[in-house]
């Protein structure tokens, strides 16, 4: 599997983002982990935001209008990542680089 379909296949939910962890441990390429880092970022960003809405009125206004950026965010990720740019999320992009460096 190339790069760019690793890229691809970690934006399908968690399961395509462990699929194309696991292949890209046996040979690590920079494009795909890149995007494999950037998606375990929204991948965790969603569920930060799923406890949140847990929280009456206040919560549930701030994991409506999050989950709406984040998945504008994915949907970004995505589209740029099937164009084979190395672009990252606004905000928190560089943010997930740095923070899942190891992957």
């Amino acid at each position: 599997m190339d790069a760019k379909t690793k890229a691809i296949v970690a934006h399908i939910f968690f399961i395509g983002w462990v699929i194309a962890l696991v292949i890209n441990m046996n040979q690590k390429e920079e494009y795909a982990s890149y995007y494999i880092r950037q998606n375990l970022g929204l991948i965790l960003l969603g569920f930060a935001l799923s406890i949140i809405s847990t929280v009456p009125l206040i919560g549930w206004l701030i994991g409506i209008i999050g989950g709406i950026v984040s998945f504008i965010f994915w949907l970004m990720s995505l589209i740029w990542s099937i164009s084979g740019e190395m672009k990252p999320v606004p905000w928190l992009g560089q943010l997930f680089q740095d923070w899942f460096k190891a992957l």
